[in-house]
């Protein structure tokens, strides 16, 4: 058990040896359409193209893949908004491990009903009155199953920053140097894992977390030095990002090597969930577009290149139809 212990680089690198046989190399594209509208070069990590939809498998799956059998057939457990839950469902559906995932009742539908699908018991907690963590720890202490935090584990950062290494390696391909990259920023999972692949290869590279407006916890964190708690819950269209305070572990690496964090608004949102449909040819949902919001705001036109992260593509139709039809 080291669920205290901050990762380093070197179980990132081990973390990409682990699953490169598992996932898809998601691919890193461009746009001239783009490039214009954000007034620099941009590339674009098509995350949403992984398995389940979502960056999420790499942290679910190298976590999993570090249980023995024993703990496995065990069972796991996970709380998630709906793209972890997916994840964690379709490891253990890999490696016929039973899973339980614990998720709100206002889930987008899609997102329940692809964890269902995949074969987890899926457990329904109000986010507004209830504690999903405790929740989820209770279960599974009662089945002697292993607890799979959406990303406040240092299996599951290392797990994440595999996606940093892969946009380093598609910038390097193209022999760019990445001068800023944004990246959607809930409970910091991602953008930890990532800023150590990043900071790696670019030690000079500025990495922004990008927030939606109302869920701030990482702005007020990194400018205070420490963990900071919000006090409301406001409505918001990217229900993946709703934390309410970083995760101990990715904060840890967060207050190092980011350099600041943003916010966008829904309608940016909305803005940047039309362009990826009409432009990229892209479905992503609105928690998974905030990076590319940030970057047609022009946040980062003077940088020369850009990386913008497109973690996740489990869109409502509903939202969808919203973002092309405003």
């Amino acid at each position: 058990m080291r669920a205290s212990i901050v990762p380093n680089v070197g179980d990132v690198m081990e973390a990409r040896m682990r699953l490169k046989d598992w996932l898809v190399a998601t691919p890193t594209i461009e746009s001239p359409v783009l490039n214009e509208l954000a007034g620099t070069r941009v590339l674009v990590k098509a995350e949403c193209l992984q398995h389940g939809g979502s960056f999420k498998i790499r942290g679910a799956l190298n976590r999993l893949l570090l249980l023995s059998h024993g703990q496995r057939s065990a069972g796991v457990v996970a709380y998630s908004s709906g793209n972890h839950g997916h994840a964690v469902a379709l490891a253990a559906q890999w490696l016929a491990a039973p899973a339980t995932i614990v998720m709100p009742r206002d889930a987008p539908e899609v997102k329940l009903r692809n964890v269902r699908r995949l074969g987890a018991e899926v457990i329904l907690f109000d986010r507004f009155t209830e504690d999903r963590e405790q929740i989820a720890s209770a279960i599974a202490n009662e089945r002697g199953a292993a607890l799979v935090p959406p990303f406040d584990h240092p299996d599951v950062v290392a797990g994440q920053g595999t996606l940093g290494f892969e946009l380093a390696a598609a910038a390097q391909a193209r022999n760019l140097q990445l001068s800023a990259v944004l990246i959607p920023c809930g409970g910091g999972g991602l953008i930890a894992g990532s800023a150590l692949a990043l900071k790696a290869v670019f030690p000079d590279c500025e990495i922004h977390a990008v927030e939606p407006e109302g869920y701030d916890d990482t702005a007020r964190s990194l400018a205070a030095g420490s963990r900071q708690i919000l006090d409301s819950q406001p409505a918001t269209l990217c229900d993946g990002l709703m934390a309410m305070t970083p995760g101990a572990i990715s904060f840890a690496i967060n207050k190092e090597l980011l350099a600041g964090a943003l916010n966008v608004s829904d309608d940016e949102v909305l803005r940047a969930v039309a362009l990826a449909a009409c432009d990229l040819k892209l479905v992503v949902e609105p928690s998974g577009a905030v990076a590319l919001a940030a970057a047609l705001r022009r946040s980062h036109s003077e940088h020369p290149c850009v990386g913008v992260v497109l973690s996740g593509g489990n869109a409502d139709a509903a939202v969808l139809v919203r973002a092309l039809t405003e």
